[in-house]
């Protein structure tokens, strides 16, 4: 175990790239574990690039710097890599995956974490459990991954994966988008048990609605692919009052940032669904192997 102490995410001169365009440059900051850090700048600064490249997206190449999750050098790892050491990403736009039952994917997931001991009826006892602490219809097992699901049961159905899961670092991307007063009182909910359970959290926002629910370590501020500020939840009430306009420098290089996350932003939203249902059908067959 890490202590509270010690700094479980670290990079050191992270410098991102995505099609030969920089989108970060020098970033250097790190997370202690069993601490919330919420990363806040303009749209377009590169918030959402850095939480793909901390996850190990292929659609962002690492021009220089590293990266270290654990005590390990994670710079060249995969996503799935990354996710089997205790990583764990929430989406803006959480994809849907036709032919996939939700029941059968949280399956294939908590099969890539023998260390959960969670077979047959604990498996099922403790999704049930998740379910019910987010007011979620049981039924939703029986439904296809996200298919046909509002936005708000979207960021539900992460939330319950989050629990489920119990990664080390969880990395939460606009997870408030988009969400009415009843879906964020639930997500909200997730992240406070999250954080209770001494999980570490980076949210990634523009917007300060949602952090007026959890309790906050730390802040970043990141304009134009830079860290350009640092500071305790103070921070995020100047923020709220002031806007991000000191830390925009005349200039257009936000352009550029925002046109590369566009062109980049499909990344983990468009795979081969059949590639998907075989690697599942692996995991699984691995997992009943191992006995429930």
């Amino acid at each position: 175990m890490i202590s509270m102490a010690e700094k479980l995410l670290v990079t050191r001169d992270l410098n991102i790239a995505a099609d030969e365009t920089p989108i970060l440059r020098d970033v250097n900051f790190s997370i202690e574990a069993g601490t919330t850090t919420v990363l806040m700048g303009p749209n377009g600064a590169g918030k959402t690039t850095l939480g793909h490249a901390l996850m190990g997206n292929p659609e962002y190449q690492v021009a220089s710097g590293t990266i270290t999750f654990n005590g390990e050098d994670i710079t060249d790892y995969s996503p799935d890599k990354r996710a089997v050491a205790g990583m764990f990403m929430s989406f803006q736009a959480p994809v849907e995956v036709p032919g996939v039952p939700l029941a059968t994917f949280l399956r294939a997931i908590v099969a890539t974490r023998p260390e959960l001991k969670l077979r047959g009826a604990k498996f099922k006892k403790r999704v049930a459990e998740i379910m019910d602490q987010l007011n979620m219809d049981p039924s939703y097992l029986d439904r296809e991954l996200n298919v046909g699901f509002s936005g708000g049961e979207k960021k539900k159905l992460e939330m319950l994966q989050l629990l489920l899961l119990q990664p080390k670092l969880a990395i939460l991307d606009e997870t408030d988008s988009g969400l009415d007063v009843d879906a964020l009182d639930t997500v909200s909910r997730a992240i406070n048990l999250y954080q209770e359970m001494g999980g570490t959290l980076l949210m990634i926002t523009h917007n300060t609605r949602i952090l007026e629910h959890v309790k906050v370590d730390k802040v970043q501020v990141l304009v134009r692919g830079q860290i350009v500020d640092a500071g305790c939840s103070d921070l995020i009430l100047e923020i709220d009052n002031k806007g991000f306009e000191r830390y925009v420098a005349e200039g257009s290089g936000s352009a550029s940032v925002a046109a590369a996350q566009e062109n980049q932003s499909k990344a983990f939203s468009e795979f081969n669904v059949e590639d998907a249902l075989a690697n599942m059908e692996a995991a699984l067959e691995e997992h009943d192997q191992a006995g429930e």
